[in-house]
């Protein structure tokens, strides 16, 4: 759906499934246009992203747990979330514009930071989808509707401010930080001025949602550091070089295909989010079940960059890019570029591990499927035997793009099954 089209269905009955055509096509194009707006929003690195991808779920999803589908609020499962108001028992609400409402709301408020190429974009979607509900029912059942579809959103909005995120400032970048002394250590690995101290060093202290905590999923230490060239360190550098050497033609397009930068994509987090669009389009998925599965999806995501980040700034550990040309080849080149933070674990590997954990339980652990996210951007959709080859395939390309070692992707990927695993403990159904 486009956000000009007018909704074909009426509104959802009192009593109806709340599966309507509507609804999915309203949940589907503001997701639509979020993924737009993450790839124009300068403060929108992958964590941030995450984020906003777990409230708009949120918010939506509590739109159908409100109603008559028989779906539990996540509130009292999710940190701090308290009971959300409940609808008036008198009066009449048309279901698809309570979610309108409900995600005007929420992403108005995620992207009042944006550009003002995508002011006028969330406006257009804004006016466009309103004027196609407000057609769906009388005035005053619209007017209930609208007015308990914001109450939702404020709900939503206000249990955000305190996170620990809800403010970027300079794009992430702390304006003074201490670099940990030690040659194991991360230091700055180009020369952007912006760039010199790592990106959102505090992140991983940041209110989960479903874990308990950003450290309920530890790793274990990465091997210790060393310049022997007998030690399991060395040896992992060395396969980032070794591999650099005879990447093929398709170990560079998988590597392009996830590396999902920042302001030229949709992020790594939106990446599955997009993925998880197109098999709901190619299933008719309902509704509310699209609800279910993207509100796990980005409370998996978001608590993963959480737990990540809180691993990478307790291990503070180097980049392959700095090893490499301290140690063995001065004029080595990576792929891609090294992102502006700790190396250990890779983030690619945590949240992939998550996205794939939470899809695996909504559709099978052997769900085969096409994805064609880059497609506008040039590059060929791929397929995948299941959502763990998907995701272990992303975790490899930043081996082949050589900003990770080994251990950062196969214990990122542990990390993320661990950490999805909360998502999918969550009670949705009555």
């Amino acid at each position: 759906m486009t956000a000009g089209l007018i909704l074909s269905s009426a509104c959802t009955m009192p009593g109806a499934s709340s599966a309507s055509a509507a609804s999915i096509d309203i949940l589907v194009t503001w997701y639509q246009l979020v993924l737009k707006l993450v790839r124009h929003t300068p403060t929108y690195s992958p964590p941030v992203a995450s984020r906003t991808f777990a409230y708009v779920g949120i918010a939506a999803y509590e739109v159908f747990a409100s109603g008559p589908g028989g779906y539990r609020s996540l509130a009292g499962q999710l940190n701090q979330l308290r009971p959300l108001p409940t609808r008036d028992a008198a009066s009449v609400y048309c279901e698809e514009a309570i979610l309108n409402a409900a995600l005007v709301y929420v992403v108005s408020d995620a992207f009042s930071n944006t550009g003002p190429t995508g002011q006028r974009v969330l406006q257009a979607y804004k006016a466009r989808m309103t004027d196609a509900v407000n057609a769906l029912a009388a005035p005053e059942v619209i007017a209930s509707s609208q007015a308990y579809g914001e109450t939702i959103g404020q709900h939503i909005v206000s249990w955000s401010r305190d996170d620990g995120g809800a403010v970027v400032q300079n794009l992430g970048f702390p304006e003074t930080y201490a670099l940990t002394p030690g040659p194991a250590h991360w230091v700055p690995t180009n020369a952007q001025n912006l760039q010199q101290y790592p990106l959102l060093p505090r992140w991983g202290n940041n209110r989960t949602f479903a874990m308990p905590n950003g450290k309920s999923c530890p790793l274990p230490k990465p091997p210790d550091y060393s310049e022997d060239t007998a030690s399991a360190f060395y040896q992992e550098a060395m396969e980032v070089v070794l591999v650099s050497r005879v990447l093929s033609d398709e170990h560079r397009a998988i590597a392009r295909f996830w590396s999902d930068d920042p302001m030229l994509s949709p992020t790594p987090p939106g990446h599955w989010i997009s993925i998880a669009l197109q098999i709901f389009d190619s299933r008719r998925t309902p509704a509310a079940k699209a609800a279910d599965i993207l509100v796990r999806l980005g409370i998996a995501m978001a608590d993963a960059f959480i737990g990540c980040w809180n691993s990478k700034y307790e291990f503070d550990l180097l980049r392959p890019v700095t090893y490499i040309r301290r140690l063995i080849d001065k004029k080595w080149e990576p792929l891609l570029i090294t992102p502006p933070f700790p190396e250990y674990p890779s983030g690619h590997s945590t949240q992939s591990g998550a996205a794939a954990e939470v899809l695996s339980h909504a559709f099978g652990k052997d769900f085969a499927f096409s994805d064609n996210t880059h497609q506008r951007d040039g590059l060929a959709p791929r397929n995948f035997a299941s959502f763990w080859s998907a995701a272990e395939e992303a975790a490899v390309s930043r081996l082949y793009g050589g900003i990770h070692f080994r251990s950062a992707i196969e214990r990122g990927l542990e990390q993320g099954k661990c950490i999805g695993q909360f998502a999918n403990a969550l009670v949705t159904k009555a």
